[in-house]
């Protein structure tokens, strides 16, 4: 297993934001974790990273304790955030922020053949190659984001959100890159996502976070077919929407 996370638990002051949450992603596969906003999606990534420190629990990472280490170390081990919201460096070229995610490498020859891979999965990066990546849109602010990540050499690229703010094209389309870097490349993917029908099609493990905590999981595939699941989040709940979901889990506290 390339990612275990055992009942691991973060607080913000007073305030629990994950409670007891296990979790795993295996190599070569795409996990995602689905659920609203204020859900502990955010958290759960930023903790794995290393960006705050978790309560209690354990992140084993290929079989290493990482918990409490600081984001760069995390990072140089091979677990690499895509943050919500992009993040980009807006003053400089699309290169140098392609750069930055190459900084403590050191294999020139490694790095330009993954700058043209990058090319490859996206041509419009190469077309505005020197271009402030502030100008960019949207769209391809998070292809620089992703781009900037995979010039790390991830084992295990998390994005958060990636489809915030994107058009359902462009969202389509970014999720079909993410495949293809798992595919081309083999590198695990954990993805955190509100649009689940998008997540869950194109992942292949499945988890559901309501109120800080796990409450589904399984594979993409079959958390697709649950009811409730398809309720609350492919459209079939009516009104209830993310919401219903969350009273529901604390009427009957297990889901279907």
């Amino acid at each position: 297993m390339l990612l275990d996370v055992q009942n691991l638990e973060t607080w913000y002051g007073p305030i629990a934001a994950m409670k007891g949450v296990n979790l795993t992603v295996a190599e070569g596969r795409i996990t995602a974790v689905l659920g609203a906003n204020g859900a502990g999606k955010t958290t759960l990534l930023n903790t794995l990273a290393g960006v705050v420190d978790p309560f209690k629990g354990k992140v084993l990472f290929e079989g290493v304790e990482v918990q409490g280490l600081d984001a760069d170390a995390v990072a140089r081990r091979g677990l690499v955030l895509v943050p919500e919201g992009r993040q980009v460096y807006p003053f400089l070229s699309v290169r140098d922020n392609l750069m930055m995610g190459a900084f403590a490498r050191r294999d020139r020859d490694a790095i330009a053949r993954d700058i043209e891979r990058v090319h490859q999965w996206f041509p419009r990066l190469k077309e505005r190659d020197t271009q402030h990546a502030g100008l960019l849109s949207g769209g391809e602010q998070q292809m620089v984001a992703i781009g900037r990540a995979y010039l790390s050499a991830p084992k295990l690229l998390m994005l958060d959100e990636p489809s915030l703010g994107l058009s359902p094209m462009l969202t389509q389309e970014i999720f079909t890159i993410i495949r293809r870097i798992r595919d081309e490349t083999g590198t695990a993917v954990l993805v955190v996502e509100q649009n689940a029908a998008v997540a869950l099609k194109h992942g292949d493990d499945g988890y559901i976070m309501e109120l800080g905590r796990i409450v589904a999981a399984d594979t993409c595939a079959a958390l697709s077919e649950k009811e409730d699941v398809r309720e609350a989040y492919l459209g079939g709940g009516g009104g209830e929407g993310l919401s219903g979901t969350a009273q529901r889990w604390k009427r009957r506290k297990t889901w279907r």
